[in-house]
């Protein structure tokens, strides 16, 4: 018997123990991980101010209100604090239990998309209008779904004689002993293959790309072997492969591929949004022009500044040492999860974080990426940054799934 463990008690069901005793005698306060959630609060904020500097010109869009999409960001920001805090607080049965029901609900957002409740915006039906001015965007929430669904099914041991059932199977599972067997990777492969699916139907090609990237990180992070890695490799080439020759992407996203591979090809057309990013940054120098005074962003050269193009923004007006800021914030988020995942005592919560560690580094280097020219113009947002509440409110979800994790890891 390991030193510390008591006879006959499962050594993860102990670390539980003192995780939720720790919470319960105030612990919570001082597991809480602040420089996580400092580091997503710091981005938000900086995004407002951004998404202001990029918009209050366009009174056009708000009705005259050049505050509008401010005031909208920081009502977002607050909504999704609030999320992350809820989150947090929950159990971690809890969590597991409404992993289906999350990824269901969040695969029929995306049927209700391609549905007549869809709407087209940049020639991806991707939004579902609530009325007021309100909209939803279920491929964002499809990204949460996938991490909790992926977690929960590579987390699985298969049924051995007096199981419990599935979810005292995960938890009784060491890390160490854990590996996911055949039918838990296909199973996997099937249920992240389902919204990828139907989100390049719509077409996205950039939440497919993230979501893509999240599947790949987390078969790998559960210790799929060598051989398999290389086989899925092999099959999601030949899916790509396929998906340019029967022509299932979009004329418009060919286009997006043929500017990233020439960047010179057609500025005035195929290529404007890359060629209009790259001159805005690229005009900001080390220091910036000023906040507010960005010729590019003022003279609104660069389409879905406040969204998907929001770098340029920070780029052009706070220059090299702003971009740096913003790329140093996100690498403190990152290291803080992966922290998190490597304390976590059990297969659920540690894919569970590694997961979202995927997510944000994958969406923050494509959408940076394409702002500078090294990465294909993808449609994606950058995260807590850009204005957007479907994408405000998945980012702040994922950061409560990674507090609830530290929280009740085990004490390092």
């Amino acid at each position: 018997m390991i030193i510390g463990e008591t006879a006959g008690v499962p050594p993860v069901r102990q670390v539980e123990s003192r995780g939720r005793a720790a919470v319960r005698e105030g612990g919570a306060v001082r597991r809480f991980d602040f420089p996580l959630f400092g580091a997503a609060m710091a981005l938000s904020l900086l995004g407002a101010v951004m998404v202001w500097s990029a918009t209050r010109a366009r009174t056009e869009l708000t009705g005259g209100d050049p505050q509008y999409f401010l005031k909208r960001h920081v009502l977002n920001l607050v909504v999704g604090v609030v999320l992350a805090l809820v989150v947090t607080a929950l159990d971690h049965k809890r969590i597991r239990a409404l992993t289906p029901i999350v990824y269901v609900l969040s695969f029929g957002g995306l049927l209700a998309v391609m549905s007549p409740l869809g709407s087209v915006v940049n020639g991806a039906r991707s939004w579902i209008e609530l009325g007021g001015g309100f909209s939803i965007q279920p491929a964002e929430f499809a990204k949460l779904g996938v991490v909790m669904a992926l977690a929960l099914i590579l987390a699985y041991r298969p049924a051995v004689r007096g199981s419990r059932g599935m979810i005292a199977q995960i938890e009784d599972r060491r890390i160490d002993e854990h590996r996911p067997g055949n039918r838990q990777l296909l199973l996997a492969l099937a249920a992240a293959a389902l919204p990828m699916g139907v989100i390049t139907l719509l077409p996205d090609l950039g939440s497919t790309m993230v979501l893509v990237a999240i599947t790949a990180g987390m078969v790998v992070i559960s210790g799929v072997r060598l051989r398999r890695l290389g086989a899925l490799g092999l099959v999601l080439g030949a899916l790509a492969f396929a998906a340019v020759k029967l022509h299932l992407l979009a004329q418009h996203q060919l286009n997006r591929f043929a500017a990233f591979a020439d960047p010179n090809l057609d500025p005035q057309g195929v290529g404007y949004n890359t060629h209009q990013a790259r001159l805005a940054i690229g005009s900001g120098g080390v220091f910036g022009q000023g906040l507010f005074h960005g010729t590019q962003t003022n003279g609104q050269f660069v389409p879905e500044q406040q969204t998907d193009f929001v770098f340029t923004v920070i780029g052009e007006e706070l220059g090299l040492v702003g971009g740096l800021v913003v790329i140093g914030l996100f690498a403190v988020l990152l290291w803080r999860g992966c922290v998190i995942a490597r304390q976590a005592a059990e297969p659920f919560p540690m894919l569970l974080a590694g997961g979202v560690v995927c997510w944000f580094a994958f969406q923050m280097f494509e959408n940076v990426g394409m702002t500078l020219g090294i990465m294909p113009v993808a449609g994606i947002p950058l995260p807590f940054v850009s204005y957007g509440g479907s994408s405000m409110f998945a980012n702040f979800i994922a950061v409560g799934l990674l507090e609830n994790v530290r929280l009740r890891s085990s004490a390092r």
